[in-house]
């Protein structure tokens, strides 16, 4: 009984090691992974922002999609990447084709 006691003792220290703490956050502020967040309106207007489609998906086009959708999130999908399917109604998705211009924005 005592042997197994000892061997269990070096498990729990182990597991207990790979245990974290969530990072602290300040209020209100909107956090997607690696995706780009900043606070916004918290709903995605994407009829705001389909002048877009067609246009490069460069940085002067991100930051005007990010402010008129009044998205908190942005996620650029390029061509053939794995998005989650969660919806999120702060998150603006701009959908991008091969040569990067922008051919599609929806929220979620």
């Amino acid at each position: 009984m005592s042997l197994i006691r000892f061997s269990v003792l070096p498990l729990i220290a182990v597991l207990a090691a790979c245990a974290s703490t969530p990072p602290e956050s300040s209020p209100g502020a909107v956090t997607g992974g690696n995706q780009p967040a900043r606070p916004g309106t918290g709903k995605c207007n994407a009829d705001a922002v389909q002048w877009a489609i067609g246009q490069p998906n460069n940085q002067a086009n991100f930051d005007r999609i990010w402010k008129e959708s009044g998205a908190g999130l942005v996620r650029p999908i390029s061509p053939n990447q794995a998005v989650t399917m969660d919806y999120r109604e702060d998150r603006v998705n701009i959908h991008l084709d091969a040569a990067n211009k922008i051919v599609r924005i929806s929220c979620g």
